[in-house]
């Protein structure tokens, strides 16, 4: 199929291959997992503005990832739930175009994040007398500010990119919208969105990693020549749990960018790894930083006693 196709025609995504059997199963999973999802990092959100105790750097740094892990499920899983039921694999290109710039802009801010949320506690760690001084309340605000500019203008350049292009095809060779999928439905020159590609992977990926890099062996050798242990163990304990997130998110995604680039690449692995980046940290990320961290756990205790009225506000 050669020819330029109208905005107008809808685009078929991948099949997902169910049984009728397993429908309905299907269903209250994706159901499930979504209502978790949402439910989970809605409670972080609302532990975090509540308490008074928790409106720290740290803490205010973390309370931006749940807004992007709500918005990368939302903007995947009500589509998924209702093709599951349906059986209807269509969906119109600017639909398809607003779920790719949704989920890009959903795995761009979790990096970014996490970048900010590692500078956080290397200065606490590494520097903990001018803590104070460097994470002032002007300083965070500007870093959620750029956070967020930055993170929209490279997704929205990013799809600006693609919409400029006409598409020959109407075959979407992933589970759901996104750059590289959408990429292949292309015929014209894609030189420069390719360019900008590697360009905006290399930046976001191997910036934050060089940052995480960083901040990790600074906070490693201030823990090892530190004598205090509970101050050694509280901030392994700490980090560990940070790098889990950020690795489960750098790792998936890497791979699954990378084996659109490569002809000879599973498919069904890309398929997967697609999957696990848009459930697992949503699903992950409040289970695991609400039950490490003994403060926000605490604080997540005492707000829901409050909200089913165990005891007194």
């Amino acid at each position: 199929m050669n020819k330029n196709v109208s905005p107008a025609v809808l685009l078929t995504l991948e099949t997902l291959g169910l049984p009728d059997a397993n429908i309905y199963p299907a269903f209250l999973f994706g159901t499930l997992t979504y209502l978790l999802i949402m439910f989970f990092n809605l409670l972080l959100l609302m532990a975090i503005a509540v308490s008074k105790n928790l409106h720290k750097p740290m803490f205010i740094l973390l309370f931006n990832l749940p807004i992007s892990d709500m918005l990368g499920a939302t903007a995947f899983f009500p589509q998924f739930i209702s093709s599951i039921v349906t059986q209807n694999r269509l969906i119109s290109q600017p639909a398809c175009v607003t779920q790719a710039f949704l989920i890009h802009f959903y795995g761009t801010g979790n990096l970014l994040i996490l970048s900010t949320m590692a500078y956080d506690r290397y200065i606490a760690i590494c520097c903990p007398l001018r803590y104070n001084a460097i994470m002032t309340p002007q300083f965070l605000t500007r870093m959620i500010i750029s956070i967020w500019l930055i993170n929209f203008s490279i997704i929205f350049t990013l799809i600006l990119l693609f919409v400029r292009l006409k598409i020959c095809r109407t075959n979407i060779v992933d589970l759901f919208c996104n750059n590289p999928a959408l990429m292949k439905m292309v015929c014209e020159d894609t030189r420069v969105n390719n360019y900008y590609g590697i360009f905006s992977m290399v930046l976001v990926q191997g910036g934050s990693l060089l940052i995480i890099m960083y901040t990790y062996a600074q906070i490693l050798r201030t823990c090892v020549l530190t004598n205090r242990t509970d101050a050694r163990s509280k901030a392994i304990q700490t980090c560990g749990t940070h790098l889990i997130v950020f690795l489960l998110l750098q790792i998936n995604t890497a791979i699954t960018l990378t084996a659109h680039r490569i002809e000879s690449a599973s498919p069904y692995m890309r398929r997967v790894l697609g999957l696990s980046v848009l459930i697992f940290p949503p699903f992950l990320d409040p289970i695991i930083y609400g039950l490490k961290n003994t403060e926000l756990k605490q604080s997540i205790k005492i707000f829901l006693r409050r909200s089913l009225g165990l005891t007194k506000a």
